[in-house]
């Protein structure tokens, strides 16, 4: 297998673990589950926005203004 693979896998795993977690957290998990819930919410919120500054920085259009 390549590294490459790997770390591909590997984030997988972090992202569906953060997703379980998320679900869990909602139905009152315990607080470490929350606290990864939160990590994972904040993690692609910042995911989000850097994706929409991105495009319209290329773009030069704000087509995004659903906001």
């Amino acid at each position: 297998m390549s590294v490459i693979v790997l770390i591909l896998v590997g984030v997988l795993v972090l992202a569906v673990g953060g997703c379980v977690c998320v679900i869990w957290a909602s139905r009152g998990g315990p607080r470490w589950v929350r606290g990864v819930a939160s990590v994972t919410l904040v993690a692609g919120e910042l995911v989000r926005r850097s994706g929409r500054s991105r495009r319209g920085s290329s773009s030069g259009s704000d087509s995004d203004s659903g906001d």
